[in-house]
């Protein structure tokens, strides 16, 4: 399938609704320049305008990746007026999603999972790495478009292509990604829609353990979060949910400068490297509802916040003792440690081995 695009551009790739936001143009100081105006002060070894590295369409033609001329023939051909509702912003420098890439350690050989693979700029950066992709897409149109483009781009990659019509959200374990026999992914790489990119990092670390290294694109501010320390002003329910899985840090800074169009925020890379939770009875599923209680009323003690969970501002006390913290404390300064050690104090194992439910409300609760 090969659609018609104006001035000779190549087939369209898959815009997805769930990962059209593609952030670009990482300030980083390497041996492949960026195009990015933004970056211009930083130390550059290379001639930025370098056709292959910047995105000039010959360049790029041949190096199989897509620069700005094939970003926006690719939009045309696909009837694609980019929209801030969508958040549709393409990636059009290639030196940005080489250093992503590079950023996230991808080698010959590698598994990827990618979601929200847009017009196909990280995807074909991806496959130009060596790496075998399998890709999520929400769209059934542009999830069948995105073959197309690599087949015209990159034919020799198109073996190491799987692309799975399905909503990131929906997963729910390998078995979702289809291709029974192939390795389970290893890594994630992906610009992630700003809209919904915590519920989908979340959601593909519980339900793919096979995961080892994640490297997301997400907003600046998200990212931050992410990778927030316990008292910090961003620490918040993404930093300790996220912590549950992973060690998280922010790594280069994607500038607006190289999306078309152009967007209003700058983003970021999370790497995000896979461990063990903590050691606890509790489940993750009650870590995780303390977490929420907590920062729902984050200018609350913690004797306070959990009242209405623990039964009672009394019980509260009492399991944050039990769980040796300091019920004057706030949520906000604690790590996941301590959140599990205080879900196993407020959930405590019966003989039986089963968890106690958590106690009703009571009037001893206060506001």
């Amino acid at each position: 399938m090969t659609l018609p695009v104006p001035d000779s551009q190549v087939p369209p790739a898959g815009a997805a609704r769930s990962g059209a936001s593609e952030p670009a143009g990482a300030c980083e100081t390497t041996s492949e320049a960026s195009s990015d105006p933004a970056c211009a002060d930083r130390p550059q070894q290379e001639d930025s305008h370098d056709p292959q590295e910047a995105g000039a369409s010959p360049g790029s033609r041949a190096a199989g990746l897509l620069g700005p001329t094939e970003v926006r023939g690719l939009s045309q051909a696909l009837g694609i007026r980019p929209t801030k509702t969508l958040g549709q912003n393409f990636v059009h420098d290639a030196g940005t999603v080489r250093r992503i890439v590079r950023s996230a350690g991808v080698r010959p050989g590698d598994t990827v999972l990618e979601i929200g693979p847009g017009l196909g700029s990280l995807t074909l950066a991806l496959l130009e790495a060596g790496a075998r992709v399998a890709a999520v897409e929400i769209d059934p149109a542009l999830a069948r478009a995105l073959p197309v483009t690599v087949a015209d781009r990159m034919p020799e990659a198109t073996g190491r292509l799987s692309v799975i019509e399905a909503d990131a959200l929906s997963i729910t374990g390998p078995e979702a990604l289809g291709g029974a026999g192939q390795p389970p992914p290893t890594r994630l790489v992906a610009n992630l829609p700003y809209n919904v990119a915590v519920p989908v990092l979340l959601t593909v670390l519980e339900a793919l353990p096979s995961l080892k290294t994640i490297t997301v694109m997400v907003q600046a501010e998200v990212a931050d979060r992410l990778a927030a320390a316990p008292g910090s002003r961003t620490y918040g329910v993404p930093s300790v949910k996220a912590a549950w899985y992973a060690a998280a840090r922010r790594t280069l800074t994607i500038s607006r400068h190289v999306f078309w169009p152009v967007p209003n925020v700058d983003s970021a890379l999370v790497e995000l490297v896979r461990r063990r939770p903590p050691a606890t009875r509790a489940t993750r599923e009650q870590v995780f509802a303390v977490v929420d209680a907590a920062f729902a009323q984050r200018r609350k003690t913690l004797r306070k916040a959990l009242a209405r969970m623990a039964g009672g501002t009394d019980a509260a006390e009492s399991a944050l003792r039990a769980a040796g913290i300091d019920p004057a404390r706030r949520g906000e300064t604690l790590d996941i440690t301590a959140f599990a050690a205080l879900a196993e104090a407020l959930h405590p194992i019966d003989a039986d081995g089963t968890a106690a439910p958590t106690p009703p409300a009571t009037s001893q609760e206060q506001p």
